[in-house]
């Protein structure tokens, strides 16, 4: 299908392909675009031949806060909070996320779990022997 066969609609939140989309878009910070407002590197969502809205990615701004926000929501603990078995999952998890290619995110996990930086490259040593 051609961008020239696809017509555009309002954006309606109850529509039930964004409904179905939306725990998504929240659990990766994106946001929901009305199809008027769609810009080059937003995700179109066509359905049956129409253009019901885009999906805008979040900035880099703040990434590594919301990958820590998504690992403590799946394992239902805070970092700091963690014992040290559950501390070495979430560090297998935030590097399986790629949280490790972030500047400073050594650091600022270390922080975030209350533990050194030396204990973080340990756990993240374990995981790639």
């Amino acid at each position: 299908m051609t961008s020239s066969e696809i017509s555009q609609t309002p954006l309606d939140i109850n529509h039930p392909v964004l409904a179905t989309l939306q725990p998504l878009v929240n659990a990766l910070g994106c946001s929901v675009i009305d199809a008027t407002q769609i810009e080059a590197a937003d995700i179109p969502l066509v359905y049956q031949g129409e253009l019901i809205a885009a999906v805008r990615l979040p900035d880099l701004h703040g990434a590594l806060a919301r990958l820590i926000e998504s690992v403590e929501r799946e394992m239902g603990q805070q970092l700091p909070d963690m014992n040290r078995e559950q501390k070495q999952l979430a560090i297998r998890l935030l590097d399986e996320r790629g949280a490790f290619t972030l500047r400073r995110a050594v650091e600022d996990v270390a922080d975030a779990m209350t533990v050194s930086r030396i204990t973080v490259y340990n756990y993240l040593n374990a995981i790639h022997r």
